[in-house]
């Protein structure tokens, strides 16, 4: 339970955020101290925000992302190409497929400009400016233009780079990341794993749940974090796979949840604007710099929004 002093400083702060489907809001710590974190989020096992911009000065929130002419983020590939040959792991989703490959970081790079590229007009009759990318477009009936930005539709494959331990990357990548002090200090002095995730939004990450600690930090972009009590998140889990007549382990997750009716089915629970059940759980929106601490066994779906990249890292400990 949160002490009354910081209960009262973490709701009024959180006046100017309300979520929608009596989702509370998560509260958001006094301060970012060892203390404070050990006894108002880390001990009690509740989820909790760390004071807004805390881990704004990490290098990766500065080097790997740059804002592009037009306003949205994009990442800084100049910096990044230098780890070009690095090997990374992929999540590839279009329509209702999936499936995870591991890729060079190079070709992320390249997928990411491609998925990001458009037309870009010009004052002629018959062609418009082509962005490397882009499709080509037949003439129609309707249009005298070969190359017509008005037929585009946006890529449905999504690459994102998802679930990339940070002890994979070359050093400098690494040292960009270097682990906060709260990881280090709050439990048991080491760090069990981390990831980074980078994709372009929308962004999505199924309900599910992690067997250790994590703060999660988000360094680009905008991310919407729902999260669940371990026994409400089962319960939705259970309703889930009553619903689609499946089997599912809860601790054993696979590409199922990506794909398919249980994907659908967990989407719709936990996200729809449809679902009147009541549910129990809270609500955390995250910007560059954020730092949110998710407690062990508690269940959680994460979406990427508005337009450009959106980047995050977490660690696990114990």
């Amino acid at each position: 339970m949160l002490t009354g002093r910081t209960a009262s400083i973490t709701l009024r702060r959180c006046r100017s955020y309300t979520t929608k489907h009596g989702l509370r809001p998560v509260p958001i710590l006094s301060d970012a101290g060892l203390e404070t974190f050990r006894k108002d989020a880390f001990e009690p096992a509740t989820p909790a925000i760390l004071p807004r911009q805390t881990f704004s000065q990490l290098p990766a929130v500065q080097r790997w992302f740059l804002t592009a002419s037009d306003g949205r983020l994009t990442l800084n590939r100049p910096y990044l190409a230098r780890f070009g040959s690095t090997i990374v792991p992929l999540e590839i989703s279009s329509n209702d497929r999936f499936t995870r490959i591991e890729q060079s970081l190079s070709f992320f790079l390249e997928c990411v400009h491609a998925s990001s590229s458009t037309y870009r007009v010009r004052p002629s009759r018959y062609f418009s400016a082509y962005v490397p990318g882009a499709r080509a477009i037949r003439r129609t009936t309707q249009s005298n233009d070969f190359f017509s930005a008005t037929a585009i539709s946006p890529p449905t494959a999504r690459v994102y780079l998802a679930q990339a331990p940070i002890n994979d990357l070359p050093r400098a990548l690494r040292d960009d990341l270097p682990v906060p002090d709260l990881v280090l200090k709050a439990g048991k002095g080491d760090v069990y794993d981390s990831s980074i995730w980078i994709g372009q939004a929308p962004t999505y990450t199924p309900l599910h749940r992690d067997p250790n600690p994590n703060l999660f930090v988000q360094l680009a972009g905008t991310k919407i974090v729902r999260l669940f009590p371990p026994d409400a998140g089962k319960a939705i889990f259970a309703k889930v796979q009553e619903t689609i007549e499946g089997s599912a382990s809860a601790t054993m997750r696979g590409e199922e949840m990506m794909q398919g009716a249980e994907k659908k089915a967990l989407e719709f629970e936990v996200w729809s604007d449809d679902v009147k059940s009541g549910r129990t759980g809270w609500e955390a929106e995250l910007r560059s710099g954020d730092g949110l601490f998710i407690p062990k066994g508690w269940w959680h779906s994460v979406k990427g929004t508005g337009d450009g990249i959106t980047g995050s890292v977490n660690w696990w400990f114990r």
